[in-house]
């Protein structure tokens, strides 16, 4: 395991980190993902809402330091995960990845009705369990 930044906190712990990267894995299959901290940036300066999740091993960790700020004055929940490595895999994308945002509905086009009820479960699921551990933290 990598050496995780000492500003990664809300931590996801095991369990959570596996059904955050899950459903990672789904908004990639269902385009309603955006990858990058520029991408993540604009998307959340524009007003989009969805589910920030960083890797907590960044190094050098100034390019994210400013991420959880902009979270939470956007009104987005936002957990660290320990790897960017699994982040990436997740994402369905070979570099590692700083930082991905979920969104809730795809920016383009449309998804089924049946895939967008499956993806909002999920992504209501682990957000709440995200907001949860983040009021204990803080």
């Amino acid at each position: 395991m990598a050496a995780i930044a000492p500003i990664a906190k809300p931590l996801a712990g095991k369990k959570l980190c596996k059904r955050t990267l899950k459903l990672v894995r789904k908004a990639t299959e269902s385009k309603c993902l955006k990858r990058g901290v520029k991408e993540v940036v604009k998307s959340i300066r524009r007003g989009n809402k969805g589910l920030c999740v960083i890797a907590g091993n960044i190094s050098p960790i100034d390019v994210i330091t400013h991420l959880p700020i902009l979270c939470e004055e956007a009104d987005i929940p936002y957990v660290y995960v320990p790897s960017k490595e699994d982040l990436a895999t997740a994402g369905a994308t070979k570099r590692p990845t700083c930082c991905v945002l979920v969104l809730t509905k795809p920016t383009k086009g449309e998804l089924s009705q049946e895939k967008q009820e499956e993806l909002k479960a999920d992504y209501t699921q682990v957000a709440s369990e995200v907001t949860e551990l983040s009021a204990s933290i803080f």
